[in-house]
């Protein structure tokens, strides 16, 4: 007999090139992953929520597999895994799911969270957030809300993504800071690769006044790509799949 369970874990993405398994023999999540299930004795292929690019951190990704059924105490595998896996990925929590669950097609909705400094450069923590020396939060959540709604993001994609479609819907865009750091999220039902990354490098690029509104308004309508730069993976997060 099988059962599936669903896996919630955190990792530092700092460590990883990206979360999906890749053809040469570098350390991704996926990867990891896989190699400790083997060590453990399973087989069967581990299925993440979805891919996240190097560099990206993730609190509360998600992944499901099948086990055998005499694989009974999820608490001891859990403390098992998390030996053999640790310390750049931590296992927070395992339960039984339905068969017909899956990490990546039964997701409704994702958070993401991408974290600026507002202080002097520290290369200490130069894996996990970004920095600038101010932003103007009203100015900045005036322009994070253009891209709340149902929207083809045709233009805040990378170069190469292949998908059915470009139309992504975001349920909820907003920043607020919190001492000396502003917290941007974005809630929508999924992401399109690195969209996150390019629709806050446009953001950041108005706060410095290198782009405005208006430019923004008009690669959103698809009427210009005006820019297709990346902000830096380190400030981003996966922060939690609801199912």
């Amino acid at each position: 007999m099988i059962n599936r369970i669903k896996i919630v874990f955190s990792y530092d993405g700092s460590k990883f090139f990206g979360s999906q398994i890749q053809k040469s023999n570098i350390p991704t999540v996926a990867g990891t992953l896989q190699k400790s299930f083997k060590i453990l004795g399973l087989q069967e292929t581990a299925y993440i929520s979805g891919r996240t690019d190097k560099g990206v951190h993730a609190l509360n990704q998600v992944c499901h597999i099948d086990i055998p059924s005499y694989f009974s105490d999820l608490e001891k595998f859990r403390k098992n895994l998390n030996h053999i896996i640790a310390p750049y990925i931590y296992i927070k929590k395992i339960t039984f799911v339905k068969l017909n669950f899956h990490a990546r097609f039964s997701a409704k909705q994702r958070l993401y969270r991408y974290i600026v400094a507002h202080k002097p450069y520290n290369p200490l923590f130069a894996d996990y957030f970004s920095f600038m020396p101010r932003i103007d939060l009203d100015s900045l959540n005036n322009n994070i809300k253009k891209f709340e709604g149902t929207h083809n993001f045709k233009y805040f994609k990378k170069n190469g993504s292949v998908t059915y479609s470009d139309t992504r819907t975001i349920y909820k865009a907003f920043a607020y800071q919190k001492q000396h750091y502003t917290i941007i999220n974005f809630l929508g039902n999924s992401f399109l690769r690195s969209q996150i990354r390019m629709m806050c490098q446009f953001l950041f690029d108005i706060e410095k006044g290198k782009l405005n509104d208006k430019e923004l308004n008009e690669q959103l309508n698809l009427e210009n790509k005006i820019c297709t730069s990346l902000a830096p993976p380190q400030g981003l997060y996966l922060s939690r799949i609801y199912y």
